[in-house]
């Protein structure tokens, strides 16, 4: 019964995606429908897409696991996460909408006037965005097998090929009303849970206690400094260079509305993490059993049942796949139309019918990658993506927003020096679990690649002989200059 009803839970999320993905179809017209709905999308649906693609399946059952297994250290996910967009507010969303750009490369292409920068930047977006959306594909075969007992491969051939099919179809026009949607049940889905399970809970010997919920060795006490300081940097400034983040702002009719889009997803996301840490704290006191890496990632997925046996808790279950489905779909969807959109005009010349061609091809590879990897800890797995990407793209982006003396020479070996360095360090510590007293530093390598390649770009830019294009003044007052100026 159960089994039936969680299958019948993800075919009405399928179904729910295809037909709002064939209304936005119904509108996509144009190029730039594709790429970036036309520049029409307002500040309350766009939060609504940013919050659908961004909270991914390491949010959805990823940090619930995090917060059983590690206590309060599992918080600065969270944080970190919601953080990051005060960055974005703060420094890119409106200069990146003003540059008038459809991806990052083509913002870097124009910004440097440079296609090496622009290649460079291309293959960084592709790596970024194909190791984000393994995980989402790890998760969805996690869901099937735990639920329905299903091969891992099901549910992440189901989400590859319904995701491929969506955004060749329509785009971002299509992605972005499905998206908007995901992110409304994604929040229901978590929401209803864990208010009703905590008005069961009150008054029964379940009931949450501090001290077991969190006992000292969770606490603040046992937080590494380092380790913790390195990952929060790296989940502060990664959101600055997720290529699926980054381009929904182009998507802004102007830079106001990207700035009170950012304003919103603020509110939106942090709403929802609120509920997740919660299923996590309910977690630590319903099912501690599960807190073995692994087991925690399906804890989402369980914990009704042992709330509520009978029927209660399969419907509730129920509504918990429904939202896990609509996260691998909704971040894998936004990933799949970002690197669409770099793959088709870097590669295949920018029409539509190149868009969707590399919309398929985009999703092959992860898929194929899914298929001969193991899922590891989802929550963990997201977090290592935001750091490649703050080390590799985050210093180019925000300094060539803000520093005129940035040059393709600089970008480009701010770009390699910050990507290779944080690969080769998570690539060691996974092979051989730390080399002595570096373990640390290979396991949280923001804290030191993030500066390197920050301090390699600027000392490359500065002997620079060529120096920054001459229009680099010009393109930096329009990137922040308000456009009724």
């Amino acid at each position: 019964m159960n089994a039936l009803l969680d299958l019948a839970a993800v075919a009405a999320v399928i179904l729910a995606t295809v037909l709002i993905g064939a209304y936005g179809l119904r509108i996509s017209r144009t190029t730039s429908d594709f790429f970036v709905a036309s520049r029409t999308v307002r500040p309350v649906w766009n939060a609504s897409a940013i919050s659908g693609e961004y909270l991914s399946a390491g949010t959805f059952l990823g940090l619930s696991g995090l917060v059983l297994l590690d206590g309060a250290r599992g918080f600065w996910f969270p944080i970190g996460y919601a953080a990051g967009y005060l960055l974005v507010l703060a420094f890119v969303a409106a200069p990146l909408r003003r540059s008038g750009a459809y991806t990052i490369p083509d913002f870097v292409e124009a910004r440097l006037e440079s296609l090496l920068a622009r290649r460079v930047t291309s293959v960084a977006v592709l790596i970024i965005g194909w190791l984000y959306i393994v995980p989402q594909l790890h998760g969805a075969g996690i869901t099937l097998q735990v639920v329905a007992d299903l091969p891992p491969w099901t549910g992440a051939a189901v989400v590859a090929a319904l995701v491929a099919a969506l955004v060749a179809a329509g785009g971002m026009r299509a992605i972005t009303f499905v998206q908007g949607f995901q992110y409304w049940l994604k929040l229901t889905a978590l929401l209803v849970p864990v208010v009703v399970m905590a008005f069961a809970l009150y008054g029964t010997p379940h009931e949450f206690d501090p001290a077991v919920a969190f006992p000292s060795s969770a606490g603040p006490a046992g937080i590494d400094a380092y380790a913790t300081g390195s990952l929060l940097v790296a989940l502060l400034l990664g959101t600055m260079g997720l290529p699926h983040v980054l381009v929904r702002f182009y998507t802004s009719p102007d830079g106001v509305s990207a700035r009170r889009t950012t304003v919103l997803v603020i509110v939106m996301v942090s709403a929802f993490y609120a509920v997740s840490s919660a299923m996590g704290l309910i977690s630590r006191v319903v099912a501690p059993d599960l807190a073995e890496p692994g087991a925690a990632d399906t804890v989402v997925l369980v914990l009704p049942a042992r709330v509520f046996p009978g029927i209660v808790g399969e419907l509730l279950t129920a509504l918990i796949v429904a939202g896990a489905f609509a996260a691998f779909l909704a971040t894998s969807a936004g990933l799949v139309v970002s690197l669409a959109g770099v793959v088709s005009q870097d590669v295949f010349g920018g029409s539509v019918r190149s868009f969707r061609v590399s919309a398929l091809l985009c999703t092959a590879v992860p898929f194929v990658i899914a298929l001969v990897t193991a899922p590891a800890g989802l929550g963990s797995s997201v977090g290592m993506v935001f750091v490649f990407a703050a080390s590799c793209l985050s210093p180019v982006v925000l300094l060539g927003v803000w520093w005129s003396g940035l040059t393709a020479r600089g970008a480009v070996a701010g770009m390699v020096s910050g990507g290779v360095a944080c690969g080769l360090s998570l690539l060691i510590y996974a092979a051989v679990g730390g080399v002595g007293v570096a373990a640390p530093y290979l396991a949280q390598p923001a804290a030191w690649t993030i500066p390197l390649a920050t301090a390699v770009t600027v000392v490359v830019s500065l002997t620079d002989r060529r120096g920054a294009p001459r229009t680099a003044e010009r393109y930096l007052a329009r990137l922040h200059a308000p456009e009724r100026v």
